[in-house]
């Protein structure tokens, strides 16, 4: 229960903050309320993954440091149920909690990062036709001089996907190029595919503006893609684990490494997070382990992006990769639920 309430909370601060974010930015002005709220779902359901083994710690260090305080735990030793029982029961929620995290890293993330970058790829379209209302002229300049680009769309339907009488002038480099049709329709991209309106019966008239001879030409359809290209550029973050576990490159092995470790992480926070909830209801230091908690968090989320840094650059090869980081974990797991070491906390307690 405390781990689903803290995964709420923390995934409802971030859809705000993402919200708010992208409000703040230009491309809201480019798309309609429901395609924002896909973004910001999409940019909430990437962030899962790290927010789920957040969520989990800061539950177990919560949960079971109110039983301490509550001295519940006291009453549970009594009855007989050991230490190991107590970890037993947090594995019992951590595993599946790792492997709901990893499946998210494996499978949901790839492909929320392409529906990501596909949207946002056609709000930033130089020639994005839901920006433009119909009736209208709309110009823009270009980087050169004498660049830029004037649209005119006589109407369009309620979606803003089906257009009639469309005039687009293009001035770039010398050369004038103008494009009128009588029909228009927006299609939606699909996976790997670039932004494109699909124009018909019209013509393209090209002026060079240099004496030499301009140009006509006349269509039945033809697809004028939106973007500069760029977006079919490789997007490490959105591609298949699979293909990603074939490559060679440093880059797609550090994506690779840290999309699989997610569900060892998930469990190692979480037994790593068992200690530092052990406090004494006689001396009220309940918040110096909270403090310890968070240091180690902040501790491990540094060191996970060193790693995953180190792979990339090449500074570290594919084995020992960020595995190091983990081993070291697991080491400092099992020697805070030592024995030993739990009889001298309880002592300097």
């Amino acid at each position: 229960m405390p781990f689903t309430v803290i995964a709420v909370i923390l995934s409802t601060l971030f859809s705000s903050f993402s919200s708010a974010n992208f409000l703040a930015g230009a491309m809201s002005e480019s798309l309609g309320v429901g395609a924002m709220l896909k973004v910001v779902l999409l940019k909430t359901v990437i962030a899962l993954e790290v927010l789920m083994p957040i969520s989990l710690y800061v539950a177990v260090v919560m949960g079971l440091g109110r039983l301490y305080r509550d001295q519940e735990i006291s009453v549970l030793r009594s009855a007989g149920v050991s230490e190991n029982r107590i970890i037993f029961a947090v594995l019992i929620v951590a595993i599946p909690v790792g492997i709901a995290s990893g499946l998210l890293s494996v499978f949901v993330r790839p492909w929320a990062y392409e529906e990501s970058y596909m949207m946002s790829a056609q709000a930033e379209a130089e020639l994005n036709m839901d920006r433009f209302q119909a009736g209208r002229f709309y110009g823009s300049e270009g980087k050169g001089k004498g660049n830029g680009r004037v649209v005119y769309i006589q109407s369009k339907d309620g979606a803003g996907k089906q257009m009639k009488d469309v005039f687009h002038y293009m001035n770039k480099d010398g050369i004038s190029e103008i494009i009128v049709a009588k029909e228009a329709y927006q299609q939606e991209p699909i996976a790997g595919q670039r932004p494109q309106i699909h124009l018909l019966d019209g013509s393209i008239y090209r002026l060079m503006h240099s004496g030499t001879k301009d140009t006509v030409v006349h269509f039945e359809k033809l697809v004028y893609f939106t973007d500069s290209g760029n977006i079919l550029n490789y997007r490490r973050k959105a591609t298949a684990t699979a293909a990603l576990m074939k490559s060679d490159q440093p880059r797609d092995i550090a994506e690779f490494q840290w999309r699989i470790s997610r569900p060892i992480a998930t469990i190692l926070l979480a037994l790593i997070a068992v200690p530092f909830s052990r406090t004494s209801p006689r001396q009220g230091k309940s918040e110096r382990s909270f403090y310890g908690a968070a240091a180690v968090f902040a501790i491990y989320y540094i060191l996970s992006g060193l790693a995953q840094t180190w792979v990339e650059q090449g500074t570290i090869s594919r084995v020992p990769g960020v595995w190091w980081l983990y081993i070291l974990m697991a080491l400092f797991a099992f020697s805070l639920l030592s024995t030993g070491f739990r009889q001298k906390l309880f002592l300097r307690r």
